[in-house]
């Protein structure tokens, strides 16, 4: 695959740093920055090619990797629309629908929508992906060793999932780190100093994590193992159902997807 990157931040940066780790040629990337100073950046960390502009960045692309902010994703696919026609265009834009980018490249068909998350920087990631209809099955492969070089992909059916993936997963690390938080700050509440309760705090959440994910049981039996009749855990998770904490998770996770689906409209009509 030869991928030219249309942006070069800190998400661009980690798929390209996953993509050369995975044994793909530096010759066969490519970035598009208009920063020099991220230019230069990125060319003594990489060593691929960078320039200023698509046109010089493009060398026997088949792909194109869309990482620029939203708000600036029309005017730059608008005027480079010759050179993406007929390419594989995977956007990495938040809130951008594939249907509208499609409609501002002259219906291209084949676009991919991505939502990765923050975790992608290290690796760690999940990402959302959507296809439209006209991308076929290698396209569609292409896609996934792409993004599944910061972590792993999921496949959304409809593009609307999406914003089901945004509200979860693409916000998600801020719901774990407000948890974080709390759980710190009852930590030194209770006497213990902050780096003690953020060590407890940490690696309780890692260990938990780790150990959930190599089960095969649901999160509610893993919890009710851990929750001794008359212990600790029992007082601490009836206290939080009597806060209604799961519910207001619940309905927090809900306001960040319709807010998902307000930025994806106004950004259409921007």
């Amino acid at each position: 695959m030869n991928i030219t990157f249309i942006g070069g931040g800190n998400m661009a940066a980690a798929i390209i740093g996953g993509l050369l780790q995975q044994g793909n040629s530096p010759e066969t990337l490519a970035v598009a920055e208009i920063n020099t100073d991220r230019r230069t950046q990125l060319q003594h960390q990489f060593g691929i090619n960078i320039s200023a502009t698509v046109a010089d960045s493009s060398v026997n692309s088949d792909i194109y990797v869309l990482a620029v902010k939203p708000q600036q994703l029309r005017v730059v696919v608008t005027e480079n629309a010759t050179l993406l026609h007929n390419k594989l265009v995977i956007s990495i834009a938040a809130g951008i629908r594939a249907t509208d980018l499609s409609a501002w490249l002259d219906n291209q068909s084949y676009i991919i929508r991505a939502m990765p998350n923050t975790p992608c920087l290290i690796g760690k990631g999940v990402t959302g992906l959507y296809a439209l209809p006209g991308v076929n099955a290698s396209q569609k492969k292409q896609a996934t060793d792409i993004l599944g070089a910061v972590g792993s992909v999921i496949w959304c059916d409809d593009e609307i999932q999406l914003d089901a993936v945004t509200a979860m997963s693409g916000s998600g690390p801020a719901y774990v780190f407000y948890l974080l938080e709390a759980m710190q700050q009852a930590g030194t509440e209770l006497g213990l100093s902050a780096e003690t309760a953020r060590q407890l705090s940490l690696e309780t959440f890692i260990g938990a994590s780790l150990l959930a994910a190599d089960s095969h049981e649901s999160f509610s039996t893993l919890r009710t193992r851990v929750t001794s009749p008359g212990g600790t855990t029992e007082q601490a998770i009836l206290s939080l159902e009597q806060d209604n904490v799961k519910h207001a998770l619940i309905d927090a996770i809900k306001a960040a997807h319709r807010r998902s689906q307000e930025i994806g409209h106004i950004l259409s009509q921007s």
